[in-house]
C-alpha cells in the first residue's frame, strides 16, 4: 500500500471548516465519507470517561471564573486609585492596565460605583498629562463610554468631557498622539484636518501627520452614515472629488483609509439615489485597479498584500455595487458584515477593543444595539454546558476525526480498493 503523501496531511481545524472534506473530493467516494463520519461518531460517543471529565472541568471552570472576577475587581480598585498618583510612571501603568481590562471584560456593575472617581482622574490626566499619558487617558475614556452604554450615565460622561476633547484636538501645539486619540467625538473638526492632506504634496507630509490624517478620516467615515441626507449630499459634492488625491500617499494606511472611505461615499450616494453617478468614475477605477495589482518591490510584502486585497474589494464594489460579505462568529451567534458602513463600524470597535471585541459583542448591550443583535442571550447552566466545548473535548473530536479520515483516504488510495 502506498504511503500517504505529505501534501495530503489535514489542515489544523480543517474538519470544522470543511476544508479537509473539500480538499479530497476527487479521491474520496461517498461511501468512504459515510464510513469516516460513522467512525468519528462511534469513537467520540464511546469515551464516557472523557465525558465525565468534561463535566467536572466545566463545574470547576465556573468556580475559577468567579474567583478570577473577584481578584480582577480588587486589582482594578488599586489601579483606579493609582490613576491619581503623583508619579507619572505609576499613572501610565495604571492607565494601561485599565485599558486592557476594559477591552477584555464587561464591567458595568463594577464601574457604576466608581464612575465619577475614575472620570475625575481621567480628566486630570487629559488636562495636565503629556502626550503618552493623554493618549492612554483618551483610550480609557473611550472604553469607559462603551462600558457605560447609551444610558443617562454614559451620555453625562460624554457631554462633560467633550469640550476638553475638542480643545485637545484643535490645539495645534498639543501632542499628535493625544490629538488623534480623541477624534471619535469631534465630527465638526475632522474635515478640516484631513483636507489639509488633500492639498499637500504626498511626499511633503510627515509620518506623524499622516497618522493624524488617517485617524481623522476614519473617524469622519465612522460618523458620516448617521448624518442626515442633506449633509451627506453636501459631502458627496465637496469631498468625493478630493479624496482620490490621498490614494497616492506614501502611507499605506492612509491610502487604504481613503479607498474604504471612497467606497463608503459611493454606498451612501447609492442609498440616496439609485442612479448615483460620479463624473470621474473611469479615472478613479483606473487608479484603484493599479493599487489592486501593485507589485512595487520597495513596499513591504505585507503592505502590498493588504493593499491589494482591500482595493480589489473597493474596485469590485464601485463597478458592480456588491460588497464582500464577512461572517463574525461569537458564542452561539454570528453577525454578517455586508456593507461598508457596517465594515467601518466593526473595524473601529475591533481597533478599540482588540481581542475583546467578540466578548463585547456577546455581552455589551451598547454594541448589540449598534449592530442590531437584540438583547443579550441568557443561557441556563444546561445550555452553557451543551454549547461550551472544552479543550479536552476538542482534542478527542479532532483525534478521532484525523484517525477516521486517514483510514478512509488510505482505503481509497489503495489500488485494491474498488472506486466507482
Amino acid at each position: 500500500m502506498p504511503r500517504a503523501r505529505k501534501g495530503h496531511a489535514p489542515r489544523r481545524g480543517g474538519l470544522r471548516r470543511g476544508g479537509g472534506a473539500r480538499s479530497s473530493t476527487q479521491a474520496d467516494s461517498p461511501s468512504s465519507d459515510d464510513e469516516a463520519t460513522s467512525e468519528v461518531l462511534s469513537h467520540y460517543s464511546s469515551t464516557s470517561e472523557g465525558a465525565s471529565v468534561v463535566e467536572e472541568n466545566l463545574s470547576s471552570e465556573v468556580v475559577d471564573e468567579q474567583a478570577q472576577q473577584e481578584e480582577l475587581e480588587e486589582k482594578l480598585k488599586e489601579r483606579i486609585d493609582d490613576v491619581a498618583d503623583k508619579s507619572a510612571k505609576t499613572r501610565l501603568g495604571a492607565l494601561e492596565s485599565l485599558r486592557l481590562a476594559f477591552s477584555s471584560r464587561v464591567l458595568l456593575d463594577f464601574l457604576q460605583e466608581r464612575r465619577l472617581t475614575l472620570t475625575d482622574s481621567l480628566e486630570k490626566c487629559l488636562k495636565k498629562g503629556k502626550g503618552e499619558e493623554q493618549s492612554l487617558a483618551a483610550s480609557v475614556l473611550t472604553l469607559l463610554c462603551l462600558q457605560m452604554g447609551s444610558g443617562p450615565e454614559g451620555e453625562e460622561l460624554f457631554r462633560s468631557l467633550r469640550p476638553l476633547l475638542v480643545s485637545i484636538l484643535t490645539d495645534t501645539s498639543a501632542n499628535l498622539g493625544a490629538r488623534h486619540s480623541d477624534l471619535i467625538s469631534c465630527l465638526t473638526c475632522l474635515e478640516g484636518i484631513f483636507n489639509g492632506a488633500c492639498r499637500e504634496e504626498p511626499s511633503s507630509t510627515l509620518a506623524p501627520l499622516q497618522a493624524l490624517h488617517c485617524c481623522a478620516l476614519q473617524a469622519w467615515a465612522l460618523l458620516l452614515p448617521i448624518c442626515p441626507g442633506s449633509h451627506i449630499s453636501r459631502v458627496l459634492d465637496s469631498q468625493l472629488p478630493q479624496l482620490p488625491q490621498l490614494l497616492s500617499s506614501d502611507s499605506v494606511h492612509l491610502r487604504i483609509a481613503a479607498g474604504e472611505t471612497i467606497a463608503l461615499l459611493f454606498e451612501l450616494g447609492r442609498d440616496l439615489e439609485e442612479d448615483f453617478l460620479y463624473e470621474d468614475t473611469d479615472s478613479l477605477c483606473s487608479t484603484l485597479r493599479a493599487l489592486a495589482t501593485d507589485s512595487n518591490k520597495y513596499r513591504a510584502k505585507a503592505d502590498r498584500r493588504k493593499q491589494r486585497s482591500i482595493f480589489r474589494d473597493v474596485l469590485h464594489f464601485i463597478e458592480t455595487g456588491e460588497c464582500q460579505e464577512e461572517t463574525i462568529k461569537f458564542g452561539l451567534e454570528c453577525m454578517y458584515v455586508d456593507s461598508w458602513t457596517r465594515r467601518r463600524t466593526y473595524a473601529a470597535f475591533k481597533e478599540t477593543l482588540g481581542s475583546g471585541v467578540l466578548h463585547h459583542l456577546q455581552n455589551n448591550e451598547l454594541l448589540r444595539d449598534i449592530f442590531d443583535l437584540g438583547p443579550v442571550l441568557v443561557l441556563d447552566s444546561a445550555a452553557m454546558k451543551a454549547s461550551k466545548i472544552s479543550r479536552f473535548e476538542k482534542h478527542l473530536y479532532n483525534s478521532a476525526a484525523f484517525k477516521a479520515r486517514t483510514k478512509a483516504r488510505s482505503r481509497v488510495r489503495d489500488k485494491r480498493a474498488d472506486v466507482l
